[in-house]
């Protein structure tokens, strides 16, 4: 069994905007210092979230989607980057693919591509709106995502959030498009049009139908069943992802004060499991990405 990959999310505005430790609203620079202290404790890849804004209504095109600050997300890369070298994941996959084209130039290890229809709605806080995207993400968008992130050297990380994803994928290995290994993360909880439960059956049912050549993380949003799932992952040779996007809290009702206090939680789990944690150099030999 590979050694464990774990991905970090630091920033909680969509999926849990009233989080008092979410570093977001205190500027990049804090951000960037969850970051590198969540690699300290474990992390090898670091999902970020550059400066966005949120379309505040759906869109004469049908979507609601995503503004991305371009310039803000290599200022941010620059300051974790200054100080330690993790596996740089650019998200927002729900941002506008003109903009995510062009973030792409910014050359990042990898670049999180939704293989399915995007239709989240982030309801996660009683009594508060829900934020809500909508995008399509068409065949003819996804073929060329896999050619513009070949070009650049980017390797994608494939989110499915229900099991068209993982055909979309798997029908771009077959023609060429997408090389192999391929890394998906199975998104379980996330509510909207494109949920998956987030259970131990769930899980099971994506662990069960995974096509070869491809290596899958996990990331749940729901905070009751959230650690109890990533431990089935790592005991079944998945990956896992934490942070404060898809979960801020520690046990019940008791918020982590950092990222890093959630990524040591896993990195304790996985210890006492008897499974190793990949470093950034290991994570890139396991997805055979470029300076592995």
């Amino acid at each position: 069994m590979d050694k464990l990959i774990i991905t970090v999310t630091c920033d909680s505005t969509m999926s849990y905007p009233h989080n008092p430790n979410n570093p977001t609203p205190h500027g990049l620079q804090a951000v960037a210092d969850e970051y590198v202290r969540s690699v300290e404790a474990g992390a090898s890849i670091c999902h970020i979230h550059g400066p966005y804004t949120v379309d505040a209504q759906i869109q004469p095109d049908g979507t609601k989607l995503s503004d991305l600050d371009i310039p803000g997300w290599a200022r941010m890369r620059a300051l974790i980057e200054d100080r330690c070298r993790p596996i740089m994941q650019y998200g927002i996959a729900n941002g506008r693919f003109p903009q995510r084209k062009e973030l792409m130039k910014q050359r990042p290890d990898m670049m999180s591509i939704c293989f399915n229809a995007h239709d989240e709605c982030f309801e996660n806080e009683p009594g508060y709106p829900p934020v809500e995207l909508y995008g399509l993400h068409n065949r003819d968008e996804l073929t060329e995502y896999c050619k513009v992130t070949a070009e650049h050297g980017v390797k994608p990380e494939v989110e499915a959030f229900h099991y068209g994803g993982i055909w979309n994928a798997q029908r771009m290995v077959d023609q060429g498009l997408l090389a192999q290994p391929v890394y998906t993360t199975f998104f379980l909880g996330w509510k909207g049009g494109c949920w998956t439960p987030p259970t131990l059956k769930a899980l099971m049912y994506m662990h069960d139908h995974k096509p070869a050549g491809f290596v899958y993380n996990v990331s749940v949003m729901d905070p009751p069943t959230h650690w109890q799932v990533l431990t089935t992952s790592i005991l079944l040779g998945g990956h896992v992802r934490v942070g404060m996007e898809d979960n801020p809290y520690l046990g019940p009702g008791q918020l982590a004060r950092s990222n890093a206090e959630l990524v040591e939680k896993i990195v304790r789990i996985a210890r006492e499991l008897g499974r190793e944690v990949a470093s950034p150099a290991e994570a890139r030999a396991i997805l055979g990405m470029r300076g592995s």
